[in-house]
């Protein structure tokens, strides 16, 4: 399969493509207009891949087939990149199911470009400040700890307060897959935030992963609060506060006008049963505006 010749549109960014084994997924930021649309694809257990610089983004197609058909990240790499006429303008990072890692840059690269692998990822970038920024990618990735998501991000703003694209700031996408952990549990998309241009696209891109995690994160069994009837009474009282159930209401109306709310704040990842409670949940309807 012979792949197409280089596009005219350079990709200069830099990327890190990880998995823990629970996770996989990329990061990465560069100075050019909506970067995640281009650059970045993951599937849970089976791998993740960065194509960049003169991105060919026929590489996430086909990386994604040989990756889930169980090839290695370095055969991905060579199969990817050895039909590829362009493939010296190309910049490829990739992760595997297994952890093991491989990144491509191709001769005709602008500089500085090159990329290093360590622990389950791949970080890479072009026309670059220098090569001190994908050290700093992977020295922070390796050295964090938490969920791969906390572990991108410290990563990526470490590499863009290295020097990152010298040529300045404008986009950044996070893209992380996980069994059944996307919307509703109907796919692996778990986190798909993208910043497609700002003048400070990393910072911007973690306000909006706090709201992801506001919205769409799962709070841990042991963080559940029980619904007993001091947490009914509590949730009677927040509800009558916002005007939303009559004091007399029964019970089943206090939990219809909740599920209410709850779809209007759109919290309903973040939706308890009737036996429990999410902490958060219930700080957010505590605070909410009073009717009066």
């Amino acid at each position: 399969m012979t792949l197409a010749l280089p596009s005219r549109t350079r990709i200069a960014t830099f990327s890190i493509v990880a998995t823990d084994g629970v996770d996989w997924g990329v990061a990465v930021a560069s100075k050019f207009l909506a970067v995640g649309s281009a650059v970045p694809a993951a599937q849970a257990e089976v791998g993740a891949l960065a194509t960049q610089a003169m991105a060919n983004t026929g590489y996430k197609v086909l990386g994604m087939e040989l990756l889930e058909a169980g090839r290695p990240a370095s055969e991905v790499v060579e199969v990817l990149t050895g039909d590829d006429e362009g493939r010296e303008h190309r910049q490829l990072g990739v992760v595997d199911r297994h952890g093991s890692a491989a990144t491509y840059t191709g001769s005709q690269c602008y500089e500085w470009a090159g990329g290093r692998t360590g622990k389950g990822c791949a970080c890479q970038g072009n026309i670059l400040t220098g090569p001190e920024v994908v050290d700093a990618l992977l020295t922070v990735f390796e050295s964090s700890t938490g969920d791969l998501v906390d572990r991108l991000m410290t990563a990526l703003a470490a590499g863009d307060e290295a020097g990152g694209d010298k040529r300045g700031r404008q986009s950044a996408a996070l893209l992380v897959a996980r069994r059944h952990a996307g919307y509703g549990g109907f796919d692996d998309r778990m986190v798909d935030l993208r910043v497609e241009d700002h003048p400070r696209p990393i910072p911007e891109l973690s306000r909006l992963l706090d709201l992801w995690r506001l919205y769409f994160d799962k709070a841990s069994a042991e963080s559940l609060l029980p619904v007993d009837d001091s947490m009914r009474t509590r949730l009677r009282q927040a509800l009558e506060r916002a005007g939303r159930v009559d004091p007399k209401a029964p019970q089943e109306a206090v939990w219809a006008a909740f599920d209410a709310w709850i779809s209007e704040e759109n919290l309903e990842e973040r939706a308890p049963s009737r036996e429990a409670i999410d902490p958060l949940v219930l700080a957010k309807l505590e605070a909410a505006p009073s009717a009066g």
